[in-house]
């Protein structure tokens, strides 16, 4: 049973209520939930939250919803939370809560590798296009090894092209925009939750470097399709014109 999780705060500190802002007559999330549930890889479909309001809005327009403890450090502890509830779900899939366009061919990619019995944790990555996208530190970039797995994450532009003009780095296609979409095998989940916080996580503020620090391998498949996340209101309402 392949299971995916919707991690959803209503107190977020940029953009409180995110998940129940409205979006054209339908609310975030419940836009989030139904593009889950749409994908064929997909056997079932919960919300994973810590606020009544986000629970009864989730019941009703027909959504799976558990509660959670309110003082988890991630988004990955609230959703290892609630895959124990399900003990037949043998792969998890963690899917952002602001994430409204998510195409269910992108579920399908993470879960696709899981074929492979070696692989424990899938996320994937897409093309870097645009320059600014290259230096900003609020897009995660990530380089890969010969296998597709991830030698590291960071909020700075990897790899360095020694040779090339910075100007001209993003003619060169070298460039990858990690999105922040996982899988993982239930056991692995469960592990990974027991990890101390390390250095290179802390210096990043990227949590897939504990992971990493500890040993664990990420599988980064690639994609064309693009992410579109929601972090602040701004962002909400040029949403809402793409929706429209």
């Amino acid at each position: 049973m392949t299971l995916a999780i919707i991690p959803a705060r209503y107190n977020s500190t940029r953009f409180p209520g995110k998940p129940l802002a409205d979006m054209a007559g339908k609310t975030m999330i419940q836009r989030v939930y139904e593009r889950v549930a749409s994908t064929e890889e997909i056997d079932d479909v919960v919300v994973a939250t810590d606020d009544d309001r986000i629970y009864d809005h989730v019941l009703s327009f027909g959504g799976q919803v558990k509660m959670t403890r309110e003082d988890h450090q991630s988004g990955t502890d609230r959703v290892a939370e609630v895959a124990k509830l399900f003990p037949q779900a043998k792969v998890i899939v963690n899917v952002q809560g602001d994430e409204p366009f998510i195409d269910p061919r992108q579920i399908a990619a993470v879960v696709a590798p899981f074929e492979n019995v070696q692989v424990a944790i899938t996320t994937l990555a897409r093309p870097i296009t645009e320059e600014g996208d290259m230096f900003s530190p609020n897009v995660v970039k990530v380089v890969r090894n010969y296998y597709g797995e991830a030698l590291y994450f960071s909020r700075h532009a990897i790899p360095y092209l020694r040779d090339v003009p910075i100007g001209l780095w993003i003619d060169k296609k070298k460039h990858l925009q990690h999105l922040g979409l996982y899988a993982y095998r239930a056991e692995i989940l469960q592990q990974l939750t027991t990890l101390p916080k390390g250095e290179l996580e802390g210096d990043e503020s990227l949590e897939q470097l504990r992971w990493l620090h500890a040993g664990y391998t990420i599988y980064v498949g690639l994609t064309d399709l693009p992410a579109i996340g929601i972090d602040t209101p701004e962002d909400l309402m040029r949403a809402i014109k793409l929706v429209e």
